[in-house]
This record gives structure tokens, C-alpha cells and sequence, in this order.
């Protein structure tokens, strides 16, 4: 499980808290979606998860451990993150780019090449066609199931994934979004994700943490937060006049 006790950011120089006094429990094998237009907080709470921004105060556990308390790289290396935009090296292969972590850890070659090939069919990326592949050879969606093999390729438990799916089109980001599912599942995963598209959440997510101005204004499944709003931002959000949104009101209602 994670869980963040009180929580909150304040950058330096700024008067302003990024993010203000946030609890939250991600519980084991579920989706938590952080939910929240640009300012939010959200990014900030994901990357305070392993440690790539420190939290001002607050308390911040992973498996019942205090992530302060664990040395930063190692820590990166056990959970597995999915940047946005990406983030694959362009001058190494797809097979070198999914092993660069259990590389950093030691492993053989020979069980690097197999996580690789394992993972690339876990994907749909035939590892014969692929492996030798560069990422300038890649379509976006391809680039993007290489980002998430690699993250998963040291078997982690927690998978932290930043708009991962923002930069593409519409029926690319729907398929990824089904496989991300089904990806959960085979491996027993845990999810925070980030979105700032209220229709991507509610494809994905178990459960919903919805951000604003930096302070979590509700969490809830998308039923609980749609019938029974904590707030009036959270009721205006639900209550978009648009015919994707009908379309879910009528399965919620």
C-alpha cells in the first residue's frame, strides 16, 4: 500500500503551497487516478511518491516504510514510472531501452534479454521485429509501450505514470488505456495515475483522488464522486454538458 499522511509542497521562493495537506491510501491492485486541471498538485504528489520532488512535511510510506528513509535511486528503481512525453533513449535499441534498470541492478544479460522479449509480447511488440529497433523508428503509441515495458521490466510492484497517453490520438490512447488494464492485472499491480482528462480517469481508474488549487477536494470510486459530490467543484466537473459526458451519466446515474 502507499499512504500519504498530511502531506504538502512548497517550492522555494514561492508563498504558495503546491500541494496542501493531502492524505491519501492507494490501496494493493488498484488504479488510483489523481484527477486536476494544470496546477493542480498532482504531478507534484506523484513524483513526492518516489522521492523525485521531497515533500516539505508530511509522511509519505510505501510498504508500511518511510520512503525518506530509503536511499532516493534505490527507491526509483523499485517502483516503476512512466513519464510523460515518454522519455526513451534515443541512441539504444528498444530491447536496451526496456533492460536499462535490471542493468543498473546486475542482472545476467541473458535475464535482461529475456524480460525484454517477455515484456515486448506482453505489449503486442513482437520481440523478433522490435528488439533492434531505435525509437525514432517507433509510431507514438509504439514509443509509449516501450515506456511502460520499461518500467515494468524489473518486476516492480507500484507503477507511477505521468499523462502518459496525453500526446496521443484519440484511438491510440483508448487501446493503451484497455491494455493498461489488462497489464494490471497480469501483473499484479498498483497504479497512481495522472490525468488531467476527466474521461481517461474514468476509463482506467478503481478509485479517483480529485485535485484542485493544490488541496484533494474528494477520492472515491467514479460512482461515489459522480452521486455524491464533496464539493462544488466536484459536482461542476461531473456536470460538463457534453455528449461523452452524457453518455457516462447515464451508466452512473
Amino acid at each position: 500500500m502507499i499512504r500519504l499522511a498530511n502531506i504538502s509542497k512548497a517550492f522555494e521562493g514561492s508563498q504558495a503551497y503546491a500541494v496542501k495537506d493531502i492524505s491519501l491510501d492507494v490501496n494493493e491492485g488498484e488504479t488510483m487516478v489523481l484527477l486536476g486541471s494544470s496546477g493542480s498538485g498532482k504531478t507534484t504528489t506523484l513524483k513526492m511518491i518516489n522521492r523525485l520532488i521531497e515533500p516539505t512535511s508530511g509522511l509519505i510510506e510505501v510498504n508500511g516504510q518511510d520512503v525518506t528513509r530509503q536511499e532516493p535511486v534505490l527507491l526509483r528503481r523499485k517502483i516503476g514510472y512512466v513519464f510523460q512525453g515518454v522519455g526513451l533513449f534515443p541512441h539504444m535499441t528498444v530491447e536496451e531501452n526496456v533492460s536499462v534498470v535490471p542493468r543498473l541492478l546486475g542482472w545476467h544479460k541473458d535475464r535482461r534479454r529475456l524480460r525484454a522479449h517477455e515484456l515486448l509480447e506482453s505489449i503486442g511488440m513482437d520481440p523478433d521485429t522490435y528488439k533492434s529497433r531505435y525509437p525514432d523508428e517507433l509510431s507514438g503509441g509504439q514509443q509509449q509501450r516501450v515506456g511502460v515495458a520499461r518500467a515494468l521490466a524489473s518486476d516492480p510492484q507500484y507503477l507511477l505514470m505521468d499523462e502518459p497517453f496525453g500526446a496521443l490520438d484519440a484511438l491510440t490512447r483508448d487501446t493503451l488505456q484497455q491494455e493498461l488494464i489488462s497489464l494490471k492485472q497480469r501483473f499484479k499491480l498498483t497504479i497512481v495515475f495522472v490525468t488531467h482528462d476527466i474521461f481517461e480517469a474514468i476509463s482506467v481508474a478503481d478509485r479517483i483522488a480529485i485535485l484542485h488549487e493544490g488541496r484533494l477536494e474528494q477520492v472515491g470510486t467514479t460512482r461515489e464522486v459522480y452521486n455524491r459530490p464533496a464539493s462544488p467543484f466536484v459536482a461542476d466537473l461531473f456536470s460538463k454538458p457534453t455528449k461523452q459526458m452524457a453518455a457516462f451519466q447515464e451508466l452512473l446515474a
